[in-house]
């Protein structure tokens, strides 16, 4: 069975660290949103918090979800739950990535957003995954880390509530938004 310090031997992290780091990320984007009150710097955060928790998404939907189906005791109970969790998250990331930092909802938008979204981050990293590590060698950890990866380069960069979030669906309407939304991130700012 795969574990989270596997990825020490081999370089490569596993699916749970590749996951973990992610969390980490969006938590200090998020962070870095809330400690400014430069307008600016803000929209720049919010570019980058929006576009890294889209992919994020996606990405686990496509590639996660379907692992703990076939993997984890109960696994499609446990993939539905966490799809309703994102689809809360996505409705409100919409929402959130439409404001202005001037605007009244900014703030009270984004803490409701991770307050759902670290709901389930404490469940993912304290049960999902640890479930799903479980079921896996550690070669199967390395390679679904990578397919992650690798499907975090081809997804949408913004949210897309009404998408389905299921495969193959969402992997074609994922496929016909990423390239508009990959446009336009041209003229968005991020930070430095």
């Amino acid at each position: 069975m795969a574990s989270a310090s596997s990825s020490l031997t081999t370089g490569i992290p596993s699916i749970s660290n590749t996951i973990r780091q992610d969390h980490v990320q969006l938590r200090n984007e998020y962070n870095k949103i809330l400690g400014t009150f430069d307008p600016e710097e803000r929209v720049r955060w919010q570019n980058q918090f929006t576009w890294d928790l889209a992919r994020h998404s996606v990405g686990e939907e496509l590639v996660v979800y379907p692992a703990l189906e076939k993997i984890v005791a109960d696994g499609k109970r446990v993939a539905d739950r966490d799809r309703e969790d994102h689809q809360i998250v996505k409705e409100y990331l919409y929402k959130f990535q439409a404001l202005k930092p001037t605007d009244t909802e900014f703030e009270p938008t984004l803490r409701n957003l991770w307050g759902d979204l670290s709901a389930h981050i404490r469940k993912e990293e304290e049960e999902d995954l640890i479930q799903l590590e479980n079921g896996l060698s550690e070669q199967d950890s390395l390679k679904l880390a990578a397919n992650f990866a690798r499907t975090k380069m081809f997804v949408p960069t913004r949210s897309h509530p009404m998408a389905p979030d299921k495969p193959p669906f969402e992997t074609v309407a994922g496929l016909l938004a990423a390239p508009m939304d990959k446009l336009v991130d041209i003229f968005r700012r991020f930070p430095e």
